[in-house]
This record gives C-alpha cells, structure tokens and sequence, in this order.
C-alpha cells in the first residue's frame, strides 16, 4: 500500500463549501445512480420508521435517524467509486455503486462493524433512557407528534443527544477520513485510522463544523425520506472531496 501523503493539510470553513460544490456536482453527472444507491438506506429508514411507529414509539425514530451517521461508512464505498470514474471521466452505471459496496475492502469493514457495535450501544442506552422519561404511551409516527412534542419528548431528544454526541464523536474521528484513505488503498487500518484522527485534530473548529453539518441534514433527510434520495449522494461526494483536500495525493 502507499501511505505516502498521510500528513494531513489544516482546512478551512471555505474547503467544506468547495467540497459541497464538488458535491452537487458530481451528483448532477451521476444522477440515477447515484439516487438507486441511496434508495437502498431510503427503503431501510422507511422500514425502521415505520416499524418504530406502529409499536407507538415514535420518538424513537431521532436517535435511529442519528445512528444512521454511525454505520453511513458502510455504504461510502459505491459513493466514492461514483466520485472517482466521475473525476477521470470513466462511464458509470446504475451498478457501478453496488459492485464497488461488494468489493468493499475487508478493512473498512472492520470499521463498519466497530461503527455497529457503537450505534447498537447507542440504541440501547437511548431506549433506557426513552422508558425513564417517556414511559409506556403510545405514541404513533405521523408528522404532527413532531410538530408538538411536549417536555418528556424534548427532554429525551436533549438528553440522548447529549449522550449520543460522545459515541458520534468518536465514530466521526475514526471513519471520518480512514474509510477514503483505505478505499484508495493509501495506508492500512491503522494508519488510516490514525491519519483520520489527526486529520480532524488539526482542523477542529472546521472538522467539527462539517460534522454538524452532516448530522443536521442527514437526520433532516431520514426524517423526510424522499430528501435522503438527494441529501446522501450529495454530502458523500462532498465528504470525498474534502478529504482529497485535506490530504491531496501526491506524485
């Protein structure tokens, strides 16, 4: 493997706006495939959501829209192959992204299944605390119980985020920039996880700025699904480009 250029470049708040453009770029030249990949975790949010509401616990479905940015690594692979033909200019298709998430190295599946293991946590400690303050009622998904949820359900949405933002934390420094880095076979496990580390460490107000980005709208897209069709695709792409700026490829 080559991990020469692992040294990461501090960036700046106007590198996320770049990358964003790079993006909705790459988006508008791969469009139907990149909207059949992602209908993938669209039709998987439907079943959670709908699942979590027909049992009457809908306030359930944030902390599962929020998890879904702890195990989103899994499926980067199809996205940055989309990104990389799209760049130099190779024809893509509909299968180009699904094929690319089935040669998905054995590493970054490494990272996927640590990224599982802290969204189960997660779940599990949200759902202790769901029966702590909101108890047993039964509370079915449709949009109005968004629009006017009480106190117990702001209270648990506030409280489970505060502890849920540790585990996402620690998920965004390690996959953050380690999954590209291995998908261009760049560095092994270690060394990817360690450049991603460093990476987010060296720009931390823009590292942590983009990770709020990508939190509110993923979790805006899970909520009204149709926009996840859009919002995933695009913010995948802008995360490939602004690792390729954070650690630019070198001759």
């Amino acid at each position: 493997m080559n991990n020469s250029g692992l040294h990461p470049k501090k960036l700046e708040i106007s590198d996320i706006s770049a990358a964003i453009r790079s993006g909705w770029d790459t988006y508008n030249k791969t469009l139907l495939p990149s909207m059949a990949y992602a209908s993938v975790a669209a039709v998987i949010g439907l079943l959670l959501l709908y699942n979590v509401g027909s049992f009457g616990f809908s306030p359930m479905s944030l902390p599962f829209a929020g998890g879904f940015m702890l195990i989103a690594p899994a499926m980067l692979t199809g996205f940055f192959q989309l990104a990389l033909m799209t760049s130099t200019g190779e024809k893509t298709g509909v299968s180009t992204p699904f094929i690319a998430f089935l040669r998905t190295p054995l590493q970054t599946w490494m990272i996927a299944f640590f990224c599982a293991f802290i969204f189960l946590i997660w779940i599990t400690d949200a759902g202790v605390l769901y029966s702590f303050i909101i108890g047993g009622v039964h509370i079915p998904y449709e949009l109005p119980w968004l629009l006017k949820a009480d106190e117990n359900i702001i209270s648990f949405w506030f409280w489970g985020a505060l502890m849920g933002s540790v585990l996402a934390f620690i998920i965004f420094c390690v996959s953050a920039f380690s999954v590209p880095i291995l998908f261009e076979g760049r560095g092994t496990l270690v060394q990817a996880v360690h450049a991603s580390v460093r990476a987010v460490f060296k720009s931390f107000v823009t590292a942590m700025f983009w990770a709020a980005l990508l939190t509110l709208s993923i979790l805006m897209a899970i909520i009204f699904l149709p926009l996840l069709l859009l919002v995933l695709p695009v913010m995948a792409y802008a995360s490939f480009a602004l690792y390729l700026t954070a650690f630019p490829q070198t001759d």
